[in-house]
C-alpha cells in the first residue's frame, strides 16, 4: 500500500473517530471523552479496516488534539478558530462541526478539567496524524500550517521531528 493511501486511511479514521466522540456524551468530562474514544475505536474494530496498530495509533492522536483544544479553550478563554490557528472555513464541513460541537460542551469547570487532563502538553511529532492549523517546529520556530487533518512532516527547514502548536503567534 503506498504511502499517499495509507495517510488517506488514516486521516478518513481520524475523521471518523472525531465525528463519532461529537455524536456522543452531552457533556463531555475527560471520563466521558475516555469511553467515547474507546466506543469509537470498538466500531472501527468491528470494521476491520484498520489494524490494532494503527487504531491505537488514530485515538492517541484524537486524544492528543482534543486535550490541548480543551486546555488551551478553558485556559485562554479564546476560541476555536484562535486554537487553530486558521480560519475555519478553510475546514472540511465534517472537521469543523465536530471540533465545534465538542469545544461548545466543553462546560466542565476549569479546576474539574485542570485535574483530569494530565499536566504536560503532548508535542506533536513528525508522522502524527494531527488536527488543521498552525505547528511551530520546537527546533527552529519554523512554521508550517496544516489545512486539514494531515500528517506531520519533519521540519522543512531544519529537518527536525518535534512541533507545537501556535497560538496567537506563539508556540505553546
Amino acid at each position: 500500500m503506498n504511502e499517499k493511501h495509507n495517510d488517506h486511511r488514516l486521516r478518513e479514521g481520524y475523521e471518523r473517530l472525531l465525528a463519532r466522540v461529537q455524536d456522543g456524551a452531552n457533556e463531555l468530562s475527560w471520563e466521558n471523552l475516555q469511553h467515547e474514544l474507546d466506543e469509537a475505536v470498538a466500531f472501527e474494530t468491528e470494521l476491520e479496516e484498520y489494524t490494532k496498530d494503527e487504531l491505537a495509533l488514530l485515538r492517541a492522536w484524537v486524544e492528543r488534539d482534543l486535550k490541548d483544544m480543551r486546555l488551551y479553550l478553558a485556559d485562554s478563554g479564546k476560541h476555536l478558530a484562535q486554537w487553530l490557528g486558521i480560519d475555519l472555513s478553510r475546514l472540511s464541513r465534517r472537521v469543523a462541526e465536530s471540533l465545534l460541537s465538542i469545544a461548545d460542551r466543553s462546560s466542565v469547570d476549569r479546576e474539574r478539567l485542570a485535574d483530569d487532563l494530565e499536566a504536560a502538553r503532548a508535542d506533536y511529532c513528525e508522522g502524527e496524524i494531527a488536527a488543521p492549523g498552525r505547528m511551530a517546529c520546537v527546533h527552529c520556530d519554523a512554521e508550517v500550517t496544516l489545512t486539514s487533518v494531515a500528517r506531520i512532516e519533519p521540519c522543512h527547514a531544519c529537518g527536525h521531528r518535534y512541533f507545537a502548536r501556535v497560538h496567537n503567534g506563539a508556540a505553546v
